[in-house]
This record gives C-alpha cells, structure tokens and sequence, in this order.
C-alpha cells in the first residue's frame, strides 16, 4: 500500500531532454546514417530522416539531458513542506551532481526514486546517458541482478495502470482527474527543444520541470488520499 511507503523517503524528479545536437545537419555522416535507421518504423514514409530529428531528445543514443528537477517532502512536528530544486547545464556536470545526491541523501535502502513514466523514460535514460559519460551508476539506478521488488522506483504512471499494459495516462491529465490545479507553465513538453536551442532560455526550462515535479507529487498524494500541498508549502531551493 502506498501508505506504508514514508513521503521522505521518496525523491520525485523529472527531466528534460534535447536533441544532442541543435541541427541534424551538425551530426557526423555516421551518426546520421544510425538516426536514419534507428527511427525507420517511427517515421511515415513522407517525413524525412532530417525533419525527424527534432523528436530525437526522447532516444538517450541521440538526445542529452539539460535539466533534472528533483523534490522532497520535510516534516517538522505537524507541518510539512515540499522542497523542489533542479540540476542543469552542462550534461555531465548535472549528472555528477544528481549522483552526489543520491550517494549522500538517498543511499538507504527504503528510499525511493519516484517519477511518472519514469520506468520507461527517466530512470533508464539518466542510466545511459552516465554511461556514455562514463559515470558508475549509482546504486539507486543500477539494476543488474535486482529482482522486481527491489527495484527502487515508483512508478505514478505504472500505479495508476492497475496491472493495465496496455494504458497510458499523461501526467497532465492524472492531475486533471484527480482534481489537482494545472500547474501555470508556460511551456509544454514539445516546445523544450526551440526553447533551449532557439530562444536560449534555459530558465523557462528550468521552471517548467520543477511545475511537473510539484505536479508528480500532488499525484502522489492524491492516490494516497491526503491532502494536496498548498502554495505555502512548496519552496524552492
């Protein structure tokens, strides 16, 4: 039951991606020819390899990672707060942070890494994304020889499934459903990419993240039955 799991024992985040490069005509010759294939039964046969390219910061091979968003709550007698800061710039200047937070914060066994989708997007791409930077994985993302219960993620998307595979919800309409007030972006998911390569606009970015990483925990604890968070009680770090 998702009672049993302690709020500060869980680190919500999210991230956001980029293509690795702004242009596809900034890859290398090889590298193109392997976006090419890669995305060959992705691509309608009239959508080039070229106009293709700006989806790809949802494949870890030709994306990078520009912002991590991270949350946790913090009690103090019978107040609580939700403390929300981030990680960004230089991709692997940002992932050695991440992973001194999770070496020195995050380290017991019962803490938690919580993202929606995370299973299938955020834990694996920030896994990849070390590696190519060579990176050793922290122990909270290295999975090798772990069984299914001790693997140490959430899932908000895989909750709200309810054993359903073949059901997909949207962090954005979960928090519709379940009555939680649409966090005032002003940006979406598909405009990161011109904002960060175009506008340069790294803060907007930034804040975007952190909307959804407040949003994630709402979720959360709206599927456990309390109270959602106020205004008062987020703080940024």
């Amino acid at each position: 039951m998702l009672k049993n799991v302690a709020l500060t024992d869980i680190l919500f985040l999210d991230i956001e991606t980029v293509p690795e490069e702004a242009e596809f005509e900034q890859l290398d010759q090889e590298k193109r020819d392997l976006w090419e294939q890669k995305t060959k039964y992705q691509r309608k046969e009239e959508i080039s390899a070229e106009e293709f390219y700006e989806r790809a910061g949802i494949w870890a091979e030709f994306g990078k990672i520009i912002c991590i968003s991270v949350g946790y709550f913090n009690f103090k007698g019978s107040s609580r707060n939700f403390r929300v800061t981030s990680f960004f710039g230089e991709e692997i200047k940002l992932l050695k942070e991440f992973k001194n937070l999770l070496e020195v914060h995050f380290n017991r066994p019962k803490q938690l890494l919580c993202a929606h989708n995370g299973k299938e997007f955020d834990f694996p791409y920030i896994a990849r994304r070390m590696i190519i930077h060579r990176i050793p994985l922290p122990n909270k993302l290295d999975l090798f020889g772990k069984k299914p219960w001790e693997v140490p993620h959430l899932d908000t998307m895989e909750l709200w499934k309810f054993g359903d595979y073949k059901h997909f919800t949207s962090l954005k309409l979960m928090a519709n459903v379940l009555g939680i007030p649409s966090p005032k972006a002003d940006i979406d998911g598909s405009m990161v990419r011109e904002v960060y390569y175009q506008e340069q606009n790294l803060d907007r970015i930034i804040r975007y993240c952190e909307l959804d990483v407040i949003t994630l925990a709402q979720v959360f604890i709206r599927m456990r039955n309390e109270e959602l968070l106020s205004e008062d009680e987020i703080k940024r770090v």
